[in-house]
């Protein structure tokens, strides 16, 4: 009897430490689901994120509900916001295109449970808990600028003489990249004092048709600029467009900016742009999916953590204040995630990057 419950007690230990090994080998957002909401669906830069997210996830154990539009509104991300709060989602992962317009909706998923963090676009950061950011204004700004600059060398521009520029965005309410024109701009009159902005920021509203129609009016109007800085996924490859469409190559005119690889890659091969950047928004589309859903399944971090991402690598939080100055961060769930890494993209390494 004594070997009998002897070997019933073994049994009991085995299977509890099998339980156990089994609950530690769990992702702590297995199960959860987000909702993975664009700026746009149909953009190269937004369905790369999609397509890392995705691929994390399913090692997580996390489901990623992609709910997307082609529309990039403030009227549709408020629809797409109630159609993830109506599905019961556990948590939110979002790209705005607004700072300030969804916040009472995102608050008001919020306060049902249902954890918000941003990425790419950010909001008010009373109305998420983290936002995953590709790198400051301070970072980026000039990036783009030197980027530019590596171009016109290319082509035998003097860059300390005068250099004819423009930007070409979204708008000016799609915060993060109207801080890097201002940081970018900044940098310019600080360092190459003789550049001339031949016109205020053009704007083309995330727009494909719009970016490639201004493009084109930026060439009607001035000829001879020299340089252009599309600092949007969208409306970099819409001026190459532009460009493409009067002829003109990178030996005629500098075109640079963000976008990802997929999306450029015509116009390298063509001769209009040698040169852009970006980051790998795959791994920030995962993070802010990952992020949100640990958050909300009841994990506490506030600024100084560290939080391990399976997979991907350990992250600090940050004050919001360290992304945009003088924002307050709440004392918990609250804060900002910065990308590790930025690269760009030039013929030698393209290929590198399949996104």
């Amino acid at each position: 009897m004594k070997k009998i419950l002897s070997m019933i007690l073994v049994l009991c230990m085995a299977l509890t430490l099998v339980c156990v090994a089994s609950a530690e080998g769990k992702s702590p957002v297995d199960g959860m689901t987000v909702a993975f909401i664009p700026k746009v669906s149909g953009n190269s830069f937004f369905e790369a994120a999609n397509d890392g997210a995705q691929k994390y996830a399913a090692e997580w154990g996390l489901t990623v509900d992609y709910i997307g539009s082609p529309d990039a509104s403030v009227t549709t991300q408020l629809e797409l916001i109630q159609q993830a709060i109506d599905k019961g989602v556990d948590a939110i992962c979002i790209s705005s295109v607004d700072a300030t317009a969804l916040d009472e909706k995102l608050i008001e998923a919020q306060e049902a449970g249902i954890y918000v963090s941003t990425w790419d676009s950010d909001v008010s950061p009373n109305a998420r808990a983290l936002m995953v950011s590709q790198g400051t204004a301070d970072v980026l700004g000039p990036m783009l600028v030197e980027m530019g600059v590596e171009s016109l060398k290319e082509r035998g521009v003097d860059v300390t003489g005068e250099v004819k520029y423009v930007w070409h965005f979204s708008n000016p309410s799609v915060a993060d990249q109207n801080s890097w024109y201002v940081a970018g701009d900044a940098y310019i009159k600080e360092n190459y004092p003789n550049w001339v902005a031949v016109h205020d920021p053009y704007y083309s509203n995330q727009d494909p048709a719009q970016s490639v129609s201004v493009g084109e009016s930026i060439f009607e109007a001035y000829p001879d600029v020299d340089l252009i800085i599309c600092n949007d996924s969208t409306a970099l490859p819409g001026q190459c467009g532009a460009a493409q469409n009067k002829g003109l190559t990178a030996a005629d005119v500098t075109i640079t900016g963000f976008c990802p690889p997929s999306g450029m890659t015509t116009y390298l091969e063509n001769g209009i742009c040698t040169r852009w950047g970006l980051w790998d928004c795959g791994i920030q589309g995962a993070l802010g999916c990952y992020l949100a859903a640990y958050v909300s399944a009841g994990n506490t971090v506030k600024v100084g953590d560290m939080v391990e991402v399976p997979g991907i690598s350990t992250v600090e939080i940050l004050a919001n204040g360290d992304l945009v100055e003088g924002q307050e961060t709440a004392e918990e769930n609250n804060g900002v995630v910065l990308l590790p890494e930025r690269v760009v993209f030039t013929a030698e390494n393209v290929a590198d990057y399949p996104f």
